[in-house]
């Protein structure tokens, strides 16, 4: 046993080391590979070997897909139960053995320290010495969508502007913004020392190209892209990804959610605002679960209807698994932002062992006749706020404002990327590459909804059912179907940033 064991976790590490010998865009083939660059944090010493870091990982992500698959079944008796709490017990157990290692602190320390590194080299490109020289990248404000596509499209503006070694700046500094009249300042620090009168000047913009001999050029929006550079999410810098892997559990939404903190610098009026709205929900009383509840606007059309009790029902699976981590009770508490304002008091009503926080008034901003004003706008970014400080969040990553709050509580130093449960889509950035994934266990189709799986396939995967099985295409058999979970990893692709440094 020990032995087999053994032999399948080389094979496992030798896939994932081929794996990444694999250009990360086909369509960028013609493009000399990049000398190696070096890693910008020293792997990891008082932790286990990288390899290792990553396997307990997998090991994570198997025991939460094996729950998925039991507590999906129909059947209800009390072998089910049975399971369900030794899956309980056993999740519990995973995450408290992370915390008696005694590395937290140590992974803490580095996962601030590429945070910092990240986050330094974004500064340095956007405030250069003299602000008419460098190459510029104008990025429009108002694309014609909600606050969560914007600042989606501003952090895909970017991650361009990064990727190719131009400073970003908003077109007129973003005082043209249907959120408020008085623009981007009102709510966030401006994004650069530089403005744009001065950025840009008498230059002529032209379209975004990669590579451009203009100095100032203007990006569209993600969804015109016909070719999609190797840069973009789910994309990694490959000076980070070796290491990042074996410190957190979702480097691209890490590397996405340090742009995003960057952007959504508050100024001392939102600070102010942000931090009374945080003093109202008692964390130190205990741990905090948030859920975001959307059922306006795609409700029907790009996201189905979900159920309170849907939400409420994780919420509760994640207070028993940290009831059995922390052993002892913890008090209910959880946190909902929505856009419907009867969520709030129909929590508090069924649910009288729960405390419940939210404010209807700020759902009432987010209804579509109340949507483009500056409450509505102060109130979409307290509810993302406080969504990234909760302990948990449950929600639908369809929702933008949703994996807003996922991506912008990925910086902080913890390691979050696996705390959530999304009763829908799983991951993703809107305009992304393909997310791919690697096979690490072959799998032969059980029926004509299954698809084959040989070790070393690429899946293009198209979505986790939270029931033990995933769906995507295999790339080599061009099959699509569906396939258990387990028997793949990600594959994060992975691109060299020059202007990281070093």
């Amino acid at each position: 046993m020990e032995n087999e064991r053994r032999e399948r976790n080389d094979q496992h590490r030798k896939i994932l080391e081929q794996s990444h010998q694999v250009p990360a865009n086909p369509e960028s083939q013609s493009i000399p590979k990049p000398e190696p660059v070096k890693e910008l944090v020293a792997k990891p010493n008082k932790l286990g070997t990288i390899e290792q870091e990553v396997q307990k990982r997998m090991l994570d992500d198997q025991i939460r897909e094996m729950f998925y698959l039991v507590h999906s079944q129909s059947i209800e008796n009390s072998t089910k139960a049975l399971i369900e709490n030794q899956m309980i017990s056993l999740m519990a157990l995973s995450a408290k053995l992370e915390k008696l290692e005694g590395s937290e602190e140590e992974r803490m320390s580095q996962r601030s320290e590429i945070t910092n590194r990240i986050l330094k080299s974004i500064e340095k490109l956007q405030n250069p010495q003299s602000c008419g020289d460098v190459n510029t990248l104008v990025c429009n404000l108002d694309k014609e969508c909600g606050f969560g596509c914007q600042l989606h499209h501003v952090t895909y503006c970017a991650i361009t502007a990064f990727a190719t070694k131009r400073m970003m700046i908003l077109k007129r500094d973003g005082s043209s913004w249907k959120y408020s009249s008085r623009g981007w300042t009102s709510v966030f620090e401006p994004i650069s020392k530089c403005s744009f009168d001065d950025a840009v000047g008498k230059a002529e913009m032209k379209p975004f190209a990669d590579p451009s001999p203009e100095r100032v050029v203007s990006l569209g929006i993600v969804d015109s892209l016909l070719t999609k550079p190797a840069f973009l999410p789910q994309a990694v810098p490959e000076q980070l990804l070796s290491t990042l892997s074996s410190l957190h559990s979702h480097p691209p939404a890490f590397f996405v959610g340090t742009f995003i903190s960057y952007l959504m610098r508050f100024n001392a009026e939102t600070k102010e605002k942000l931090e009374a709205a945080l003093k109202a929900i008692p964390f130190s009383d205990g741990p905090v679960v948030g859920l975001q509840i959307r059922r306006t606007d795609k409700v029907g059309t790009e996201a189905a209807f979900h159920a309170l009790k849907e939400y409420m029902e994780w919420a509760e699976i994640w207070f028993k698994v940290e009831e059995r981590r922390q052993g002892k009770p913890l008090k209910r508490m959880v946190f909902i932002a929505s856009d419907d304002p009867t969520v709030v008091p129909e929590a508090q009503n069924n649910y009288p062992e729960y405390k419940v926080y939210g404010s209807t008034e700020i759902a009432k901003t987010a209804q579509l006749n109340n949507r483009y004003t500056d409450a509505s706008l102060m109130g979409v970014i307290t509810d993302i706020y406080i969504l990234s400080k909760v302990d948990y969040l449950v929600c639908t990553f369809s929702s933008q404002v949703c994996r807003m709050g996922y991506e912008l509580r990925q910086p902080s130093g913890a390691d979050d990327g696996s705390k959530f449960h999304s009763l829908d889509d799983i991951y993703y950035f809107g305009g992304q590459q393909a997310h791919e994934v690697v096979v690490i266990e072959n799998h032969v189709a059980l029926n004509n909804k299954e698809i084959d799986l040989k070790v070393g396939d690429k899946v293009g995967i198209a979505g986790n059912h939270w029931d033990g099985y995933s769906k995507g295409t295999n790339r080599r058999t061009y099959k699509e179907g569906v396939f258990p979970s387990y028997k793949v990893a990600n594959d994060w692709r992975q691109f060299n940033f020059e202007a990281l440094l070093d």
